[in-house]
């Protein structure tokens, strides 16, 4: 800022450190902002001191290193664990669940800091900045958003990596030497994503170098693990490898475990086209370890335990929730009674489900619960119970009804 030039006020950036933010964080900066950095802990494999060190360097006034990962499991995974949350079939979602817990604390700093203004360096074309944005104006509705990407000057300043290098090294920005993988990434504890670059041709398949958190299954361990998962109310509150005893009893704990485990043997591995909020289909590579097995164990304790007429309601809720969360709904009313409606479901969802997890999958072994609502002597065919088999007939005749065409 030369001298004598007014600050137009605080922007709290959202700041990952690597070359797109920390080129918006000097543009800021030439602006005539005053930029707060903040970058969000959310179990990504980042050498977070660095980073700190590097905002620095650029002049952020201050850098905020916040650890969300606790409540991004219990607050934001969990919800989506009791809802099977999958978008279109196959996408567990885990960039667009991550946003809004994001986005949560950066309005929260921008708040007690007094700033105005928060930014990211999500693109026009994506979802991000919607999710962002949205969740920005739920919760702090004054504020005012800076999306660069989106910024005439500065999207035709930089029309690509080429000119932001140039900048970057003009200002010394550290440049990271190594070539940039040929693909875009977005990682954190539930997932990484992979798209754009080699992968934006459908046809083109995925090298095999490309995945982080998952061994190929060709490669993974040619015997199983046994796990033993304890779910309370639609969430799981203990899991058990059933051979070492081990035991881990804190959501984080739990989901890092069952991601090592996922991970160890391929599993939640996906590629796909999906259809954009915007209006596009883009292609995706996810891989959601621990969200995988997550899915197939409480999808069948919820089976177990859940009356037929709730559950079919409650998975229609669960495609809305997805769509929600996708398309960055998180904080709206229509979400909220969603997820209240989601939570009241799960009242009876407890019990322990055993699985193996091999070569890629999830495999069920067996389930029992307090509040099962299966009944043994009911379906036996051995054993008659109180259920008259002839009142089967006048059931089928009255079902037939509608099927009988009148002569």
């Amino acid at each position: 800022m030369s001298h004598g030039q007014m600050s137009k006020g605080s922007v709290v950036l959202a700041y990952s450190g690597g070359l797109d933010t920390s080129c918006i964080l000097l543009w800021l900066k030439e602006q005539g902002y005053e930029v707060i950095a903040y970058l969000a802990n959310i179990g990504q494999d980042e050498d977070f001191d660095a980073a700190r060190k590097k905002a620095e360097t650029l002049g952020a006034k201050k850098v905020f290193i916040e650890d969300l990962r606790s409540e991004f499991v219990q607050e934001f995974i969990w919800p989506a664990v009791q809802a099977n949350a999958v978008y279109e079939d196959r996408y567990l979602l885990g960039t667009s669940i991550a946003r809004p817990c994001i986005a949560r604390r950066q309005v929260q700093i921008a708040q007690r800091e007094g700033a105005q203004y928060v930014s990211h360096g999500a693109t026009g074309k994506g979802n991000d900045q919607v999710r962002f944005e949205l969740t920005c104006y739920a919760l702090y509705p004054q504020v005012q958003i800076l999306a660069p990407w989106r910024i005439p000057e500065f999207y035709n300043r930089f029309r690509g990596r080429t000119d932001l290098m140039e900048y970057a090294e003009k200002h010394g920005i550290p440049v990271p030497v190594t070539p940039k993988a040929p693909w875009s990434m977005d990682a954190n504890l539930m997932h990484i994503s992979y798209e754009s670059g080699v992968l934006e041709n459908p046809k083109n398949h995925a090298p095999p170098d490309l995945y982080q958190m998952t061994k190929n299954p060709e490669d993974s361990p040619n015997e199983p693990d046994l796990l033993e998962i304890h779910f309370t109310r639609g969430v799981p509150v203990k899991v058990t490898h059933v051979k070492e005893g081990t035991c881990k009893e804190t959501p984080l704990e739990i989901f890092c475990y069952l991601n090592e485990i996922g991970g160890k043997h391929g599993v939640g591995r996906i590629d796909i086209v999906e259809n954009r909020f915007i209006g596009m289909k883009s292609r995706g590579i996810y891989e959601t370890p621990g969200g995988t097995i997550l899915l197939h164990a409480h999808l069948d304790i919820e089976t177990f335990t859940m009356d037929r007429e709730v559950r079919k309601i409650k998975q229609s809720l669960g495609i809305k929730f997805s769509e929600l969360i996708y398309n960055g709904f998180w904080y709206s009313p229509e979400c909220e009674f969603v997820r209240h409606c989601i939570d009241k479901s799960q009242e009876n969802v407890e019990g322990r489900v055993q699985l193996s997890v091999f070569k890629g999958q999830v495999y069920i072994l067996g389930r029992e619960s307090p509040k099962s609502l299966y009944n043994e002597e009911l379906v036996s065919m051995d054993v008659q119970g109180d259920y008259d088999p002839c009142d089967a007939s006048g059931f089928i005749r009255i079902n037939a009804v509608r099927s009988v065409k009148a002569v």
